[in-house]
């Protein structure tokens, strides 16, 4: 494979930025080489710099639900950008945006839109604070939710932890306000409410936790944790950036049918540019600056381009059929590979839900929190993922990492896929 002009242009980059990127796991640093610098994309393909060309399973890590430079969003895009790109003023196109959503969504009554996930989920933290006047927040390990440091947490020693600092530069004093517990552990949940109850704001959790595998809940955990939050007051956050209207319209809330009282999202409500929001009850977000006395604010936020990019692509979303078409297609991938995984005895899991997948190179059958991921599963996938990228499919860069399908991949696109998968599974096992 060519990576001339790539490998030139990460020299190059390594001047400008840390490490070379903007985004650290754009770095290949846990698969080794060079990135690849992409130079287009349409419709389910990505070329970079050299020419390569792949079928596309990243889709920008979850955004491009409709695929590359889909002509709908691309429209609205110029036709939005020609009247101008941002006023710091109020637009129709804010209106428009939260109308389509709201009227489409019945677990939130109000939205605020922000210009990123980890910003949404950063003003709706500090939203649960300001509400329940309480200072603690419970999050799990294993589930995401941006680089604010309250959340910059990972567990520590013991089932019930104050947890230790992922990042430096994040005060002692942000930790001790964050309680850390293991995933599908209700057991460790009781025990943090037992302990810090009255002085926990929310409870945070992915619903669909895929930003270290995608590790399935049961909706009975689900369930639980609705019912525990109630009896004490606490709020229920449900961290939708990834699975807002990516397993349906409604994300997560709606599949499993649970009501949380804070909802965030991102990604695919932007149709590829940068954008988040925060939505709850009429109630909660009344305590939003400038009706409440919870200041959140942002230049950027409510962007017209953003606005527009995001109406033409959840217009699409909400087409009769669109995600019914989705998983169909995620499903066909991943039984695929299955087969051919289970015929030749492989120590291999696939894992999905809607459009998301997941290839684990462990033979757990079930992999529900972040202590069932064996770290040396991920020496495998380094080899698994150059050779697939030498087949012409582009994933993540890292084991972690989940894959997402588009509307834009085509019964050939998936065909080619499944081909190409079995034969990197057989070269990455063939010693």
């Amino acid at each position: 494979m060519k990576n001339k002009r790539s490998e030139e242009l990460f020299e190059k980059a390594k001047q400008y930025f840390p490490g070379g990127v903007n985004s650290p796991v754009r770095a290949f640093r846990s698969v080794g080489g060079t990135p690849h610098f992409i130079a287009k994309g349409k419709g389910s393909h990505i070329w970079d710099a050299d020419g390569n060309e792949f079928i596309d399973y990243c889709c920008s890590w979850g955004p491009l639900i409709l695929g590359h430079a889909d002509a709908r969003v691309n429209n609205a895009i110029i036709k939005t950008a020609e009247n101008g790109t941002s006023f710091g003023a109020p637009t129709e196109l804010e209106n428009h945006l939260a109308e389509l959503i709201l009227s489409n969504n019945k677990y939130i009554e109000k939205i605020r839109f922000v210009s990123s996930g980890t910003e949404a989920v950063m003003s709706a933290i500090r939203l649960a604070r300001g509400f329940t006047g309480r200072n603690k927040i419970l999050k799990f390990e294993g589930c995401y939710h941006g680089h604010s440091d309250s959340l910059l947490v990972k567990a520590g020693s013991g089932l019930v932890t104050f947890g230790n600092t992922s990042s430096a530069g994040v005060p002692e004093v942000f930790v001790n306000e964050t309680i850390v517990v293991p995933l599908n552990n209700q057991k460790a949940v009781e025990e943090a409410f037992a302990k810090f109850g009255k002085d926990i704001a929310c409870v945070i959790i992915e619903p669909i936790p895929a930003n270290n595998g995608l590790l399935l809940q049961e909706k009975s955990f689900l369930e639980f944790l609705r019912d525990i939050t109630k009896k004490n007051g606490t709020l229920l956050f449900f961290d939708e950036v990834i699975s807002g209207f990516r397993v349906g319209f409604t994300g997560a809330a709606g599949y499993y049918k649970i009501q949380p009282d804070i909802i965030t999202y991102g990604k695919i409500i932007g149709g590829g540019l940068p954008v988040g929001a925060y939505g709850a009850s009429k109630e909660i977000m009344s305590k939003i600056s400038p009706e409440g006395d919870v200041y959140q604010a942002g230049t950027l936020s409510g962007n017209p381009v953003a606005m527009a990019s995001g109406i033409a692509q959840l217009n699409a979303c909400l087409e009769k059929g669109f995600y019914e078409n989705l998983e169909s297609k995620c499903n066909a991938l991943v039984n695929g590979i299955r087969n051919h995984v289970v015929k030749n005895k492989y120590p291999i899991r696939l894992f999905s839900i809607g459009s998301i997948f997941w290839i684990s190179f462990s033979e757990n059958e079930k992999i529900a929190s972040a202590d069932d991921i064996d770290a040396n599963s991920m020496i495998p996938f380094r080899k698994f993922f150059h050779t697939l990228l030498e087949k012409g499919i582009y994933i993540g860069p890292s084991g972690y990492e989940v894959g997402f399908v588009s509307a834009a991949h085509t019964n050939e696109d998936i065909t080619k896929t499944i081909s190409a998968f079995c034969e990197s599974l057989d070269v990455t096992f063939q010693d």
